[in-house]
């Protein structure tokens, strides 16, 4: 039950904390534009790579299905589409992002702990919640939607391509975009966003509070980017299921 609640809990009260510092001491942009660098230009090709694969995948599940029901992959495109642009090409780009950006800040921050670095700041006048973990929750609350775009777009070329090299039919029927309006436009900027602020916290939860040696560092690198994978899962969960009974 402890665990259930420090997992559901400690984010959030990092977050009040991070937020009081930032607004107290104020956060470093330079500082910001380096750890966005991390997280999303140290991202990008993995997810750009990830989301290929997954829209490949995609189509192939599509064709399987359309020749069981429908006889013509295409006509499933549209669906498949609205599919990506609302839930998957968010959520599986996030987790992308959580598995290499989550693993580095956990691993980072509980190498500092570990180290006595951060109380070392602490004792020169220095705040870890503004100095440290802020610049990586503005660094993710701006790189996870643009690598989210980024790979919905990889998603989506390759999926076309796939449609049309392989089995015969016109992939520009996985771009087309009847089925999308502006419900799934805001349902998917809102996981993305959601899962950019998640993301940091959970690992600076899990890297700050690591004790000891170089094993309290991987226990914290494997709990950082656990929470961070089940947080985008369940962010995913509460807005799709939030939006279901908002339409209703």
């Amino acid at each position: 039950m402890n665990r259930v609640l420090r997992f559901f809990g400690a984010p959030v009260v990092l977050f009040a904390r991070t937020t009081r510092a930032g607004l107290r001491e104020g956060v470093s942009w330079r500082e910001s534009l380096v750890q966005l660098h991390e997280l999303g230009g140290r991202s990008v090709w993995l997810v750009l790579t990830g989301m290929a694969f997954f829209g490949a995948v995609l189509v192939t599940i599509a064709n399987s299905q359309a020749r069981r029901f429908v006889g013509n992959v295409a006509v499933l495109g549209p669906a498949y589409f609205e599919l990506l642009i609302r839930e998957l090409g968010p959520v599986v780009s996030a987790l992308l992002t959580a598995s290499r950006a989550g693993a580095s800040h956990a691993a980072e921050l509980s190498t500092m702990s570990v180290n006595e670095q951060v109380e070392a700041l602490e004792m020169s006048a220095g705040d870890p919640y503004s100095d440290l973990v802020a610049p990586r929750v503005v660094a993710g609350v701006l790189g996870v939607p643009l690598l989210s775009m980024l790979g919905t777009v990889a998603a989506t070329l390759s999926a076309a391509a796939v449609a049309g090299l392989v089995f015969g039919v016109d992939g520009r029927a996985f771009m087309d975009p009847r089925y999308v309006d502006g419900w799934d436009l805001l349902a998917a900027g809102l996981k993305a966003v959601a899962c950019g602020l998640y993301i940091p916290l959970a690992a600076a939860v899990a890297g700050l509070g690591a004790r000891g040696g170089a094993e309290a560092v991987g226990e914290a690198t494997t709990d950082g980017v656990v929470a961070a994978s089940l947080g985008c899962l369940l962010i995913d969960l509460a807005v799709s299921l939030a939006f279901h009974l908002v339409r209703l």
